[in-house]
């Protein structure tokens, strides 16, 4: 057997040729008009990995025909000495998708991954091979570096490549974080998106247009295609080649605001009017494509803990796929409509936050939990979040009430929310003092997005737990919502964890890579 090999990248080079040299062939093979030669499997959406740990890694590719995918695993860009090497068919039923959990690997350590894809039908069809990168988690206590931000592709706001594309993974990936936490929205299954849109100034957005995206998402081969848009962006391929993705989800995988109570009925743009089985198809499509590892009891679970090193534990949570109907959420006492985390999730968040040994607990939420969030905004009516209003808790608050008391009882010290959702960037202080629930320890709140969306806000804050707007950038008064990227307010925030001191230092920055505002963190001693 014999395949062809490009040059292999020093490590110093490696993340700015990633974005360039190395995923030249992507703009082309992304499109299937201009795929590349016929008896040979390509690489068409580039690579991603993601869920790393002190001795593993989720990795990933897509293929453009039935293929074995070999990863080989190495810790030298030189692949001098191959550490293992792994495979996976990738076949129709998973959209020529392949995802692999690599074991074995040393700890805090850059760890390359070369992906060869070899024809399953004619086995001397190898094509060309494509390399990534991720770094595992440290088993000592080091400096770590990493983003988080949310929304990608929403609002009809897609990939302009005359204004660069989505620039802001190009930003992020300036900082060369350890990892990227996607804080949800990571596709618009219900944003199609056109071929122009006009702008405030009378200019004309021109995005690129994909057959799928053209419509709202009802099937899976739509679903799919979602991920597949967003992937022919230069600069995120580049990202995820470099970046590790700890990945989680809310509504727009699925449809704007679902719940169980959503309803298609008057929605002319859907044939499809369950909401269920839109939402199987969204969970098959959003762990088909995201590097997320597989949870054996449960396939479709998105809340799990990522432990990095002793500084920081991460807990995602699924705010989405447990909560009843989004009501007005004004119930005094707990019951089927007042679920949102769900009995299950809620007893394994507090389970592994009282086991957790690190210093810093970063709870991962895909929605904010002071904001008020309207399910039908044009109205300002119904629940789509948590917060309802000022006051004591009702509703949905009742199982945050209860999550905030035990952290305190329990002793649990250092806990940061991190989260997007909204469409700004603020930083928000919760203050027992002013709150009108006042069991809990105070902590901090910090909200970052778009990443490249339309840009909405500010909100209301709802008082029940007394946050306290440290910060907001979010559009003026009189400047409208729903601003284009070109605009520069799309945001993401950066977190740095001292090695030495463990504190915290977090930056809310946008698209420019401008710092707009921060705050350092010491971290209470136990």
């Amino acid at each position: 057997m014999t395949r062809t090999t490009r040059p292999l990248l020093s490590r110093r080079h490696f993340l700015a040729a990633s974005g360039a040299a190395g995923l030249a062939t992507l703009s082309n093979s992304a499109f299937p008009s201009l795929s590349r030669a016929a008896s040979r499997p390509v690489i068409t959406h580039g690579l991603q990995s993601g869920d790393v740990s002190t001795n593993s890694g989720v990795v990933w590719v897509r293929v453009d025909r039935p293929a074995r995918v070999f990863f080989d695993i190495a810790t030298s860009d030189s692949f001098k000495t191959v550490h293992r090497s792994v495979f996976v068919d990738a076949l129709p039923e998973s959209d020529f998708t392949a995802k692999a959990l690599v074991e074995d690997l040393p700890s805090g350590q850059d760890i390359f991954y070369r992906v060869r894809p070899q024809d399953l039908v004619d086995v001397n069809g190898t094509g060309e091979p494509m390399v990534g990168r991720f770094r595992t988690t440290p088993a000592d206590r080091r400096d770590i570096s990493f983003v988080w931000s949310g929304d990608t592709a929403g609002q009809g706001w897609g990939i302009d490549e005359s204004r660069g594309g989505m620039k802001i993974y190009e930003t992020m990936l300036r900082h060369r974080p350890d990892f990227f936490i996607h804080s949800g929205d990571t596709i618009y299954a219900d944003g199609p998106i056109a071929a122009e849109v006009k702008l405030p100034d009378g200019g004309v957005w021109k995005n690129v247009v994909l057959e799928e995206k053209a419509k709202v998402a009802e099937t899976l081969a739509e679903f799919r295609a979602n991920y597949k848009y967003n992937l022919l962006d230069q600069h995120l391929r580049a990202f995820n080649a470099a970046v590790p993705m700890l990945a989680q989800w809310d509504d727009h995988e699925v449809i704007n605001n679902w719940s169980p109570s959503k309803s298609l009925a008057e929605d002319n743009r859907y044939t499809v009017k369950q909401v269920p089985l839109l939402a199987a198809r969204a969970a098959r499509a959003f762990h088909e494509y995201m590097p997320i590892a597989a949870t054996p009891q449960e396939a479709a679970r998105v809340y799990r803990k990522v432990a990095y090193g002793p500084s920081l534990d991460i807990f995602f949570l699924d705010m989405r796929s447990y909560r009843g109907p989004n009501t007005d959420n004004m119930q005094a006492e707990e019951g089927p409509e007042t679920v949102f985390l769900g009995a299950e999730q809620l007893a394994w968040l507090k389970r592994a936050l009282m086991n957790s040994r690190a210093t810093w607990k970063v709870i991962a939420a895909d929605m904010p939990l002071g904001l008020i969030v309207w399910n039908d905004a044009a109205n300002k009516r119904g629940s789509e979040a948590i917060a309802q209003g000022n006051g004591p808790a009702l509703g949905r608050e009742l199982e945050i009430a209860d999550l905030l008391s035990f952290i305190k009882r329990a002793g649990v010290k250092n806990v940061v929310w991190l989260t997007a959702d909204v469409h700004y960037t603020a930083a928000h202080y919760y203050d027992p003092s002013r709150a009108q629930f006042q069991d809990f320890e105070p902590f901090w709140e910090f909200v970052s997005g778009p990443l490249h969306a339309g840009t909405f806000g500010p909100g209301d804050l709802d008082d029940t737990f007394g946050p306290q707007l440290k910060y907001v950038k979010a559009p003026a008064p009189g400047q409208g919502q729903n601003l284009p990227p070109s605009m520069g307010l799309q945001f993401f925030g950066h977190v740095h964890i001292d090695g030495k001191t463990d504190q915290m230092t977090v930056t809310l920055k946008d698209v420019a890579d401008a710092d707009l505002w921060k705050v350092t963190l010491d971290p209470v001693r136990t």
